[in-house]
């Protein structure tokens, strides 16, 4: 299974800890929320379990890549 991690604003509180985790997947737009780096590589999906588990927010998820479905992170 391939995994696609995503944000989700409504829930993000700007901590950064995903943004310092993974520099390279993660970034802050102009409303200090984080968002993907475009054109970004997917972390592998250990890696995406690993940082939606650790977002305080609960902001990123994680969900099938081909289905669609969310990963329950927990």
């Amino acid at each position: 299974m391939t995994y696609r991690i995503s944000v989700d604003r409504e829930l993000c509180i700007s901590s950064g800890k995903c943004v310092a985790d993974a520099p390279d997947v993660f970034d802050f737009d102009a409303d200090d929320l984080a968002e993907l780096v475009p054109g970004a590589a997917p972390p592998p999906d250990a890696v995406q379990l690993d940082l939606a588990r650790s977002c305080p927010s609960g902001a990123l998820q994680v969900h099938d890549a081909d289905t669609g479905e969310r990963i329950d992170v927990v």
